[in-house]
């Protein structure tokens, strides 16, 4: 079939197109809505820009097709094969994409707020700028992949894979990451205000300049950590392990860090105003031009 005859189909009202050979099929630009497609063969189509609202794709066959900027939001794509794909910019809101194959694909700038991308691979995966907001990653592989500034506030990563992955400048607002191992992952400049580390692994983390409010780091290893100006104003580091940490610059007014380890930390010009540091261990550290107002009274053990 070509696109002429798909076309016209679909404008006399047709919608089933399933199991049928589209290869290298030129449907840009055209309005598919709520089409099945499912089983469909559209290797090396175009379906750049193209409005897939709905659509039924499952089963598919997309194998480096252009999907740049297409609109496929509350679509089905289970099982589909996307490798080498372009989907730059595409609009996958609300679409199911469980089992589907993302290897090699292009994934710069898509929005994939509240898809489900239950245990997807996307290794390696570039995917900058992505929006992810409130997505189903559950043990998802994110491992090395590149998530630099993309958008994850609320997302659900139980058990996803997260070795070697790039976070920096990404947003992590109020993101449940509880017991996950994060070592020497790079979160630089991310956004983390809210998020729960309790009993994470940030052992040689990068979380410079990274925005930590009011974020739960209890019981977290952040050992040999960079936390080079970061913000954990008001923050729960109650148990946390900082030794060897670089705290120089970092901001800790009226965070707790009772019971925590300190010891050979690098403070420089650290501000500690009305932290809570009863038990605090700070062996072998120099609180070089500190800044401590105590709010109450203090036990430190040096």
């Amino acid at each position: 079939m070509d696109a002429n005859e798909l076309l016209r189909r679909y404008a006399a009202g047709e919608r089933d197109f399933c199991d049928i050979n589209l290869r290298g099929v030129n449907l840009a630009k055209s309005q598919l809505i709520r089409i099945n497609l499912s089983g469909s063969d559209l290797t090396g189509a175009n379906l750049s820009r193209a409005f897939l609202t709905g659509a039924n794709l499952n089963g598919a066959i997309l194998y480096r097709a252009d999907l740049s900027y297409a609109k496929i939001n509350e679509a089905r794509l289970s099982q589909v094969d996307l490798t080498k794909a372009n989907l730059q910019g595409a609009y996958l809101v609300k679409s199911i994409l469980i089992g589907t194959k993302l290897s090699g694909a292009i994934l710069s700038g898509v929005n994939l707020r509240l898809s489900n991308l239950l245990g997807v691979n996307l290794c390696g995966a570039n995917l900058q700028g992505v929006n992810l907001r409130s997505a189903n990653l559950k043990g998802a592989n994110l491992s090395w992949a590149n998530l630099t500034g993309a958008k994850l506030s609320g997302a659900l990563l139980e058990k996803a894979l997260l070795n070697g992955v790039k976070l920096s400048q990404a947003y992590l607002n109020g993101i449940d990451l509880h017991s996950v191992n994060l070592d020497g992952v790079n979160l630089s400049e991310a956004k983390l205000s809210g998020a729960n580390l309790s009993k994470c692994n940030l052992t040689a983390a990068n979380l410079k300049d990274a925005q930590l409010r009011v974020t739960t780091l209890s019981r977290a290893n952040l050992h040999a950590a960079n936390l080079h100006r970061a913000n954990l104003t008001k923050a729960d580091l109650s148990e946390a392990n900082l030794s060897q940490a670089n705290l120089s610059e970092a901001n800790f007014s009226e965070a707790d860090l009772t019971g925590a380890n300190l010891g050979g930390a690098m403070f420089w010009k650290t501000n500690l105003n009305l932290a809570g540091m009863r038990g605090v261990n700070l062996t072998g550290t120099h609180l070089r031009e500190a800044y401590l107002q105590a709010g109450e009274k203090q036990k430190y053990k040096s």
